[in-house]
């Protein structure tokens, strides 16, 4: 009897634990329900839905019985052969020129910081975190004071260099809008990067000298293939909200000449209220493009992680 009663007692501390981590999942699953999968639900209504011809505005279809897809085949068109292809272009160089230049500026100063800062780390990762602790639109508002016509950039090279009629760097210049990017971006690149940088075990790096490696040989042949996954990661990181990105372009351009994606999907929202529809369509055209990258990146994990278990 005694062992009956101590193997039921066993049996209900084993069922405890068998739902006790699952419960602690409860609240972040309702969370994603609510403030994704709703969202994401009305959107699908508002793109599917139809025109009120009183308000002249986008009207949501909540019964999917009822929806209609022919808004999707008018923004592929568009995409295809219409001026939304040439914004979604645009949007693509910027985001993967700007992605480019956080991996060549900011792979030194992760690799600097986990491997090379010593005692002195503690200093630079306050450094990274700084601009995390100041508004990203305050952050953006010093690059249009640095570079507007009576700024300090033009005030620099009429001063200095004695240019008579410097450029008007806020006046749809690509340049500016893809080194925004960057500055806006570039410490969400950085930190997963020195995390997967400062795991790498010292003894690995090590071993390869005494095996006859060369400085650049090691880093090729053992640092950069064990940080590959956290420059994937810090690259995700950064490209997916690059993508949706609209206020860089609004603050240091406002030309259509640098409009992105985002722009264009704020312009139907809330400027061009009759074409709401198109403008919930192309969000979430560019949700599928965005979880594409999501799931190349996770394919290279998994893989990355069984080749290391082997």
């Amino acid at each position: 009897m005694p062992t009956n009663l101590a193997s039921g007692a066993d049996y209900d501390t084993v069922g405890q634990r068998r739902w006790m981590w699952p419960g602690f999942a409860i609240p972040g699953v309702v969370w994603l329900i609510l403030l994704f999968l709703v969202p994401f639900y009305a959107i699908f209504a508002v793109a599917m839905g139809q025109l009120d011809p009183v308000i002249q505005r986008a009207s949501p279809e909540w019964n999917p019985l009822y929806w209609d897809p022919t808004i999707f085949a008018e923004a592929f068109a568009d995409l295809l052969g219409g001026q939304l292809g040439v914004i979604a272009l645009r949007t693509i160089l910027y985001v993967f020129v700007a992605s480019a230049l956080c991996l060549v500026i900011g792979y030194p100063v992760a690799y600097f910081v986990a491997r090379k800062a010593g005692r002195w780390r503690w200093l630079w990762l306050i450094l990274i975190l700084a601009p995390f602790w100041i508004n990203y639109l305050m952050r953006m508002m010093s690059w249009v004071n640095l570079l507007s016509p009576d700024g300090q950039m033009n005030s620099l090279l009429i001063n200095v260099f004695g240019v008579v009629d410097p450029p008007n760097w806020l006046a749809g210049n690509d340049l500016v809008v893809i080194l925004g990017l960057v500055y806006g971006y570039i410490p969400f690149f950085i930190l997963p990067l020195f995390a997967a940088l400062d795991r790498i075990d010292d003894a690995t790096l090590e071993a390869a000298r005494d095996l006859g490696a060369s400085s650049s040989q090691t880093f090729w042949r053992v640092t950069w293939p064990l940080s590959r996954n956290g420059v994937l990661g810090g690259l995700v990181i950064i490209m997916l909200p690059m993508f949706g990105d609209y206020y860089t372009p609004n603050l240091l351009s406002g030309s259509p000449r640098t409009r992105m994606l985002g722009n264009t999907i704020d312009q139907f929202f809330n400027q061009t209220t009759s074409q709401g529809s198109l403008g919930a369509a192309l969000t979430i055209i560019l949700m599928i493009f965005v979880a594409g990258l999501m799931v190349y990146y996770l394919r290279t994990i998994n893989r990355a992680t069984q080749e290391a278990r082997r």
